[in-house]
């Protein structure tokens, strides 16, 4: 590693230290925990005001680059960008629209698969191929998807030569626009299973998969889902993109983020580190709220989960919430490791109020599905915007918590309303069209396997169909 590179570092502080190829290519660390890098790169107020009127792949580029700092330059990451953000279908990539004199929505889904994963996926695929090039590695991708994540990688991967993708979505809990656009596309590098269980069942045996050296020696993982710190990095650059168009940073803005994994809410938290004033992260759940208990009472604590019209959220244990803890408390891995240990035996966790205070750029809300309707129906009667349903839950929480007037607050649009049909249907009246490059999508061949809710099943699946 380069004396100027970027360092990165596991929140449980036992996995080796990585500059931004290898966190990139890893995605687990091998301790169980996340990377994060050792420290939070910072912007003056005069180098954000700089970054007006760049373009969305300039102004990625601009963000992006003190994380990659050794491994790629400004000028090969605007490349890299420009890749990855041609195929998307407006101009803007991340166009922000006005809803009333405060609210504001930022479409995230312009993407390839209607997703705000694509955002980072897209980049994700390109680093993956500029850091396999030239050798002769085979990477095997492993990740659990609760809908929109899968579709994103195997789009980002699908044909690439030096990599494996195995997806795994909990079966039948999935949305048919969802599970379609990934089980059609059917390149030999892509295999989608169906798993009989959760998404927290999916995402805890991926984990699992990492820290078991019967997969982990034979094939090289890496991850997909916001575990991996170079997809979370992308999703900064639209904190910074939508504050900027709003006056930023002579002014201060609040976000409204639905929340699942954590991933999303926690970039934001990272652009507020590299400085951008942010008044107020809205961390928006549904029904199953264990993010809202946490950070409302410092109950973060294991119940069922409930699947609603917004499976993208239908999440109990969020991965990326240990990033967050761990900065929350001082760095300190040792501590970190101890608490998560406890969390995984007991499925419990009490945090304090001192803690909690540490992070008070945090607020958050629950919604059910009235509250969902409710706001879907207020932004098309009112707006003439047809959202999906965990932008409803999004806006909601933006406009039951009450910002000062003065604040401009930013929902996070987070997928394409065609992805969630029927639940927006119900909501409005309206039944959106899929976009003409999707709409053969109920015409074409599926392919997938159905796998029991068993880890062994699943381990033998992937050491069987992988190439080494």
């Amino acid at each position: 590693m380069g004396n100027n590179s970027t360092e990165y570092f596991s929140t449980r502080g036992n996995a080796d230290i990585l500059d931004f190829a290898g966190v990139t290519l890893t995605g687990l660390a091998g301790d169980g925990g996340l990377y994060v890098p050792t420290h939070w790169p910072r912007f003056t107020p005069e180098q954000i005001k700089a970054m007006r009127g760049l373009d969305y792949v300039a102004l990625a580029a601009r963000v992006m680059a003190p994380f990659t700092q050794g491994v790629l330059s400004e000028d090969e990451l605007q490349g890299l960008c420009k890749a990855a953000y041609g195929s998307f279908a407006h101009s803007a990539i991340v166009p922000l629209k006005q809803l009333d004199s405060q609210h504001f929505l930022l479409e995230l889904f312009h993407g390839p698969t209607l997703a705000f994963k694509d955002v980072a996926l897209q980049l994700l695929g390109q680093l993956f191929e500029r850091f396999l090039s030239g050798t002769d590695k085979k990477l095997t991708i492993v990740g659990a998807t609760s809908g929109d994540t899968g579709s994103a990688a195997i789009d980002a991967v699908a044909g690439r030569d030096q990599i494996e993708i195995f997806m795994l979505h909990p079966h039948d809990r999935v949305s048919d626009v969802q599970r379609r656009q990934m089980t059609t596309i059917l390149a030999p590098n892509v295999h989608n299973i169906a798993i009989e269980g959760s998404f927290d069942d999916a995402q805890a045996m991926v984990k699992r998969m990492f820290g078991d050296r019967d997969v982990n020696g034979p094939l090289t993982l890496s991850a997909v889902n916001s575990i991996n710190w170079a997809r979370l990095m992308a999703q900064v650059v639209y904190y910074f993109a939508a504050a900027l168009r709003l006056g930023s940073p002579d002014r201060t803005i609040a976000f409204s983020v639905p929340t699942g994994n954590f991933g999303d809410v926690f970039a934001g938290y990272v652009a507020a580190q590299m400085g951008l004033p942010i008044e107020r992260l809205i961390v928006a759940t549904n029904v199953n709220d264990i993010l809202h208990r946490a950070l409302a009472n410092g109950d973060y604590s294991v119940s069922g989960v409930t699947p609603t019209a917004a499976p993208s959220m239908d999440i109990q244990v969020s991965s990326n919430f240990e990033r967050l803890l761990f900065d929350l408390e001082g760095r300190n891995g040792a501590a970190t490791l101890a608490r998560m240990k406890a969390f995984e035996a007991s499925g419990q966790m009490q945090i304090g109020p001192e803690m909690r205070s540490e992070g008070d750029i945090f607020i958050s809300a629950r919604a059910d599905a009235d509250d969902m309707a409710l706001a879907m129906r207020w932004a098309y009667e009112h707006c003439g915007e047809v959202l999906d349903p965990h932008t409803g839950i999004a806006l909601h929480a933006a406009r039951a918590e009450m910002i000062a007037p003065h604040i401009p607050v930013v929902t996070l649009a987070t997928a394409h309303p065609a992805k969630f049909r029927n639940a927006v249907e119900r909501a409005t009246g309206v039944r959106p069209a899929l976009p003409q490059r999707l709409a053969n999508l109920f015409e074409r061949e599926e392919r997938f396997d159905i796998l029991p809710g068993d880890y062994d099943a699943v381990r033998d699946y992937v050491l069987a169909k992988a190439v080494r």
